[in-house]
């Protein structure tokens, strides 16, 4: 079955997470994507092997399977020119280096849209290519830090910044990156032309953060430090203490918090007028007013530390208020696993005589031909072939080899998923 980029293909010069998500995305979807990494060791994401022997760790396998690898170095002449003349038949190009490298090796927008006038040319930047931060290194907690992320976590003004636990802001500047390659691509079949992007990490930050930004962009409204907070502001939009652990629940209208009051048995709230401004919580629409949040929030703390978290999560569920018993990402993996309670995407990648499983892109597609067997590729593995086809000589390809500019690998037939 066709895959939405069937015929596409892209030259990726990223690495490390933000790029090379990006690119993933393209090539499960179909692209062809070459990866374009150092012939010595690769990219740097290869060295994260937590003691195992192979070029193709976990983490760097889970970003780039799909994907074929040309280990070319394009600090020299001759790999600099070679990169410029695969351009000719790409469709997309995308870096992720500090805004200024590529220039210098003539892999820049301008270079490239010389050779192909209607590139897709994506560049992937801590805080973008224009302004005077714009050559500062940035890493995604260091961008939390800058844009008020850290500081929107945890508890309290006087506690220290809190850092979101997973590099957050790389993933969404991947996602994003990989949405605006594929708009531009649909812009490109429709009006014939190309398009320059320039993705960022500080951009991504505030997309995740766009309510929040808007808030105060227009309104001037501060952020507070929430906590384990909801949105609404509800005291019963928290996460709380139970006998057996801690539970999240959303009970942001009343009649979600009349719900939630009778399964713990602090009904009364729902009549106190100190706990609960009466007016706004008896009209037919809206959130959940306290009048004494700590007051409120003490009498549900109550409630729920001799209650049973999982007991609740069901109970509450099933009655309509969002719950859920909090979870390490190991403990909801293995029990989706084991029940089938959500139903995830169940991806496999072939991966140095095992598999590499997945749950998917985020989404899954009714047709597209389901995803691409393929694991990550050995340093230069592909390359021989990307070159072949582009009418390299084995002659030419060797002296490439020879001359430590260029590494080539064989890609391995994969076995058989069925």
């Amino acid at each position: 079955m066709a895959k939405p980029l069937d015929g596409i293909r892209v030259l990726d010069l990223s690495h490390v997470i933000a790029g090379p998500l990006a690119s993933f995305y393209l090539a499960q979807l179909g692209a062809e994507v070459i990866k374009v990494e150092p012939p010595l060791a690769g990219e740097v994401l290869r060295s994260m092997k937590n003691g195992a022997d192979t070029e193709t760790p976990t983490g760097f396998a889970a970003l780039n399977a799909g994907k074929q690898s040309l280990a070319l170095d394009i600090r020299t002449r001759q790999g600099a020119d070679l990169l410029r003349a695969l351009a000719a038949s790409a469709d997309v190009f995308i870096e992720n280096f500090r805004p200024g490298v590529v220039a210098r090796h003539g892999l820049d927008y301008a270079s490239i849209k010389a050779i192909k006038p209607d590139i897709v040319y994506c560049s992937i930047s801590g805080f973008g290519q224009q302004g005077d931060w714009s050559q500062r290194g940035a890493y995604d907690h260091v961008v939390q830090a800058m844009t008020g992320m850290m500081m929107m976590s945890g508890e309290g003004d006087d506690a220290p910044p809190l850092k979101v636990g997973f590099p957050v802001i790389d993933v969404a500047v991947g996602m994003l990156g990989a949405l605006s390659i594929v708009s531009a691509l649909h812009r490109r079949l429709r009006e014939g032309v190309g398009q320059y992007i320039d993705a960022s990490m500080v951009q991504a930050s505030l997309m995740l953060m766009y309510t929040n930004t808007c808030a105060y962009l227009n309104d001037g409204t501060p952020t507070r430090r929430v906590g384990n907070r909801g949105y609404t502001g509800s005291p019963a939009a928290d996460t709380y203490r139970c006998a057996d652990g801690w539970l999240a629940v959303a009970a942001n209208t009343p009649e979600q918090f009349r719900k939630l009051t009778a399964a713990i048995g602090a009904e009364s709230l729902c009549g106190d007028a100190r706990a609960l401004d009466l007016e706004a919580f008896n009209l037919p629409n809206g959130f959940v007013v306290p009048n004494d949040r700590e007051y409120v929030v003490g009498q549900l703390r109550e409630a729920f530390s001799t209650r049973s978290a999982a007991h609740l999560e069901e109970l509450l569920s099933q009655a309509g208020v969002p719950a859920a018993k909090v979870r390490k990402l190991e403990e909801f993996l293995d029990e989706a696993d084991a029940t089938g309670c959500v139903n995830l995407p169940d991806h496999r990648f072939h991966q140095d005589g095992r598999e590499l499983r997945t749950h998917g892109l985020g989404f899954a597609f009714a047709q597209d031909g389901g995803p691409t067997p393929a694991g990550a590729p050995a340093v230069g593995e592909g390359g021989h072939a990307v070159l072949a086809r582009a009418g390299m000589d084995e002659q030419a390809i060797a002296e490439l080899e020879r001359a430590g500019i260029l590494r080539t690998k064989t890609r391995a037939a994969a076995p058989s998923l069925s």
